[in-house]
């Protein structure tokens, strides 16, 4: 996926939707193995984010670049286009942080849609203080450099135990993450879409005192 390619357009409607919601729209799709094993944490309970994804690698590395210590990262973050999620891979590394406040303000700058990565974020108050949609599997103060290196970019990583392509849809929220694989993609959010507007029918109905069994008869969601 090029820095050209466009990012997640949502429809009216979107916002409706969930990590629940896309989960159980992949398994309708045959789709059963799309949302990541470990929950992602937000910085932010109750953040949201839904874009392309835009994948970066890192590795190990204890080389030093001291001209341009940031070159490989400043570069990809430069090419960030609106409506594509960031997506880290580091291998659950516990080496260092990996993106912080000043990569967050950039991003943001680019309307990226967020960012995941099953490495640890820094800077956590002032990327929550940004409002810039962050998931990580936890946090560290270190900085990565001299520590890890990006290796690739815009590469199919797999994150959680589940492979994420370039230009993939990709969700985050409390719940966790969920990834539609673009070539699947019309598929899944026709049912995702199909089954929020329903969900909303079935919660007016609930609410109104309707019982459980008598809304599950009519329409088949839970």
């Amino acid at each position: 996926m090029s820095s050209a390619d466009p990012g997640f357009t949502p429809e009216p409607g979107d916002e409706r939707l969930s990590t629940a919601i896309l989960s159980d729209s992949c398994d309708a799709a045959g789709l059963r193995n799309q949302v990541l094993e470990h929950r992602l944490a937000p910085v932010v309970p109750g953040s949201r984010a839904i874009g392309r994804a835009r994948t970066v690698r890192f590795a190990p590395s204890l080389e030093d670049q001291p001209d341009d210590p940031y070159r490989d990262a400043i570069d990809f973050i430069d090419s960030i286009a609106a409506g594509q999620l960031v997506v880290i891979a580091t291998d659950e590394s516990n080496d260092s942080g990996f993106w912080g406040e000043l990569f967050s303000a950039a991003a943001l700058g680019a309307r990226a849609s967020g960012v995941i990565t099953d490495g640890n974020l820094r800077d956590t108050d002032r990327i929550a203080a940004l409002g810039f949609p962050a998931f990580s599997r936890s946090r560290r103060p270190i900085d990565y450099r001299a520590r890890m290196r990006v290796i690739d970019a815009d590469v199919a990583v797999t994150v959680g135990g589940v492979r994420i392509d370039p230009g993939d849809v990709v969700m985050a929220d409390d719940d966790g993450v969920v990834v539609v694989p673009r070539e699947r993609e019309e598929e899944v959010l026709g049912l995702a879409r199909e089954r929020a507007a329903r969900e909303s029918t079935v919660l007016a109905e609930l609410l109104a005192g309707e019982s459980l069994r008598a809304v599950w008869d009519r329409h088949r969601v839970l």
